[in-house]
């Protein structure tokens, strides 16, 4: 269960995380990450340089947002583009799949003395719970490294599960209703045996609050949130039928019950041979999927307290290999950002048409994790200790000014 991320973290982070800090939000917010595993090409995504030869055919489409264009494939998102921003700039030294994601969830370079915590487990240690009985971090289909809470502790782990469409497994007792009270009589009985003269060393272990949480969740209403089928179908039609589109709209369902971070995976973005083929059946689950969201968001009144950021671990090589694939690059590659009270249609920087390895205006990781938080109502200069007693900021980056209302 402490893996599931039930529990609470197991490290004192030195102040009362459950209190609202002066400055915040209203309404303390979310953020909704579409990762897009494997690293997406921002040529067939977010940076379509249509005519140049680094497009090799792929061509571009007007958008809401006067000036900006986004790849063919889009038209869904391109309605929504007045919300959207796109930071086309980002630069990273990481293409390794798993080292960059490890950068791209934590903002910081991976470090084997030390495990950093995502960004969507800091937004959980900084929000307040305010009453929510399921997890407050999830991972809908997530990759192979699906987000961690890292030194703040497992308690911090994403929960994970899979397609929407399923029910969550293993919520309900396999025996009856007395014979499962006996086992949870049981079951204290020989915790306080075992807990006699050890009372530090198992309140530090986190063990009886995480059964406490699992038994409080197995009994929740809110579990509902998970439940994409009390949807009308013509909602659930405009996410589209597929596994990320359903997976978008219960993160929406989620966040509305008061969960704060909410990670949702579309795998398949390594695109090393036939890149156009490949990356045109993705943008067809990831575009009707991603608008909805925006809208439905909008719609309910939840965009301006809810972060959503949309990306992969690095880009793709401007030019195609023999495979008819583009291969890694962490040169330049781009992701979008939406809500929170952020500007919508804007560009930050841009890459080189020509497909060299110089942008304008480079970003970092770190700001735009910076950025996210900023607009959640958390300081990015905030500073948490490590079990080691180090000083670690929550974000070493600078927020994009430009994307500030």
């Amino acid at each position: 269960m402490g893996a599931l991320g039930l529990g609470g973290g197991l490290w004192t982070l030195g102040r009362a995380l459950a209190n609202p800090q002066p400055g915040r939000i209203e309404r303390p917010g979310a953020i909704i990450t579409l990762w897009l595993d494997g690293g997406p090409s921002q040529l067939e995504t977010f940076d379509p340089h249509p005519g140049k030869a680094i497009a090799h055919g792929t061509r571009a489409i007007a958008t809401a947002a006067p000036g900006i264009e986004l790849a063919a494939g889009f038209e869904a998102l391109a309605e929504q583009m007045a919300h959207v921003s796109l930071v086309r700039s980002l630069v990273s030294k990481e293409g390794d799949h798993e080292r960059a994601t490890a950068y791209l969830k934590s903002g910081y370079g991976p470090n084997p003395a030390l495990a950093y915590p995502s960004l969507g487990s800091i937004v959980c240690a900084e929000l307040p719970e305010v009453g929510v009985e399921i997890p407050r971090h999830v991972s809908i289909l997530p990759s192979a490294w699906p987000a961690r809470g890292g030194f703040l502790g497992p308690g911090l782990d994403a929960f994970v599960t899979g397609d929407p469409a399923a029910p969550l497994p293993d919520l309900r007792s396999p025996v009856g209703p007395e014979r499962s009270a006996a086992r949870r009589e049981d079951l204290a009985f020989v915790e306080a045996q075992f807990a006699a003269g050890r009372e530090a060393e198992v309140d530090a272990t986190g063990h009886r609050e995480v059964v406490a949480k699992a038994e409080a969740m197995m009994g929740s209403v809110q579990l509902a949130a998970f439940d994409i089928h009390e949807e009308p179908e013509a909602v659930r039609e405009r996410y589209g039928d597929t596994p990320f589109g359903r997976g978008c709209l219960a993160a929406r369902r989620l966040v509305e019950a008061g969960v704060r971070s909410v990670e949702v995976s579309l795998g398949g973005w390594d695109t090393h041979a036939n890149n156009h083929e490949l990356v045109a059946g993705l943008v067809g689950a990831l575009d009707p999927a991603f608008a909805a969201l925006i809208a439905d968001l909008r719609e309910r009144e939840l965009l301006a307290s809810t972060v959503v950021l949309c990306g992969g671990e690095f880009g793709r090589t401007p030019r195609l290999n023999r495979l008819e694939g583009r291969d890694h690059w962490p040169q330049a590659f781009s992701w979008a950002i939406a809500g929170g009270g952020l500007r919508g249609g804007q560009v930050i920087g841009s890459s080189d048409p020509e497909g060299g390895r110089e942008v304008v205006d480079p970003r970092t990781i770190a700001d735009l994790h910076a950025t996210a938080l900023v607009a959640l109502g958390i300081d990015p200069e905030t500073e948490l200790v490590t079990p080691d007693g180090r000083p670690v900021k929550l974000s070493e980056g600078a927020p994009i000014t430009e994307l500030m209302a």
